[in-house]
């Protein structure tokens, strides 16, 4: 609890320092893409931090991310109907964790290993696939696309024909997917049992749990979501590259994960903790751009704040063994 009332109290000040940097900062239209930036982020937050949980660590998630957004777009220059392009996108994010969890529980590889590899198979394929794909390619080659297209861009990322930001469509998926991740870790035997194998794998399987049957759920469940935040990728933005789309996207969610109580070490961690770390660095970004601080900035506040995270979760479990 002192940890989420912590990273709230982190997000409060944040808040007020960025409506009090700029006139403009407090405008509804810049809180809405701030708040659906957080969306992307969150959705991804959720699959590492479930991974992280567990014990284990994705590094393939922001290539899945890249190699998603290429693949939906593609999809439908193929012909794939959006609706259908998505489905089979997530099903693409599916059979990716599948794969990562077969060889870390079947052929006992390090997972750390796994998505290693698996980041730069995922980006790979995305280059592969196309270099550049753009929204405008979609509708050239199936105008009757444009209804359904921007039915899917509405929906899932509150833009309207024109391209502008109505509602913050990505940050009530992540609430939506933070509640389904809620009620199965807290809610349900799968959540003691991801608890359990993050805390001592050994005991959990004493216990009776089915260790590799649940880690093999967890890694599908997390490149399934980094599939779909690929798909919110590609509708939040006209142009998709595949060289950088989602590049680095996996250090942000297990900087979410950690900030939000997640021990790297396993077997810690809440729902609501994850969409309040997964808040932080989209605020910070906003704020560094209107303080008019250069984006290069970014990637050193990123690892100084994992770096933070990273100690501060050490000194809490110093503690407690000295509590105990």
């Amino acid at each position: 609890m002192a940890r989420i009332l912590g990273i709230l109290g982190l997000l409060i000040i944040l808040y007020a320092t960025l409506i009090s940097s700029n006139p403009n900062a407090g405008q509804p239209s810049n809180l809405i893409h701030v708040a659906n930036r957080q969306g992307q982020f969150g959705i991804i937050t959720l699959g590492a931090a479930l991974v992280i949980i567990i014990g284990g660590i994705d590094l393939s998630i922001g290539s899945v991310v890249g190699c998603g957004a290429v693949l939906f777009g593609t999809l439908m220059v193929d012909g794939v109907h959006p609706f259908l392009a998505v489905a089979w996108v997530v099903s693409f994010g599916m059979s990716v964790g599948t794969v990562n969890g077969l060889l870390v529980t079947r052929l006992k590889l390090q997972p750390f290993l796994v998505t290693l590899c698996g980041m730069f198979v995922y980006r790979g394929l995305a280059r592969l696939k196309g270099g550049t794909v753009r929204q405008a390619n979609v509708l050239e080659a199936h105008p009757e696309f444009l209804n359904s297209l921007g039915a899917v861009r509405y929906l899932l990322v509150g833009k309207d024909s024109t391209g502008e930001l109505i509602f913050p469509a990505q940050f009530i998926l992540l609430l939506v997917f933070a509640a389904i991740v809620g009620f199965f870790l807290h809610r349900t035997a799968y959540g003691r049992y991801w608890y359990a194998i993050g805390h001592n794998e050994l005991a959990a399987k004493y216990a009776g749990v089915h260790v590799e049957r649940q880690r093999l759920l967890v890694y599908t469940a997390c490149s399934a979501l980094a599939a779909f935040a690929g798909i919110l990728l590609f509708l939040d933005n006209s142009t998709v590259q595949s060289d950088n789309a989602g590049l680095g996207w996996e250090l942000y969610a297990i900087l979410g994960a950690v900030l939000g109580g997640c021990s790297l070490r396993g077997g810690e961690g809440t729902a609501i903790g994850m969409v309040l770390g997964a808040m932080v660095l989209p605020v910070l970004e906003n704020l560094i751009n209107f303080e008019g601080l250069k984006s290069d900035v970014i990637p050193t506040v990123t690892g100084l704040t994992l770096l933070f995270g990273t100690i501060v979760d050490e000194l809490i479990r110093r503690r407690s063994r000295l509590h105990r």
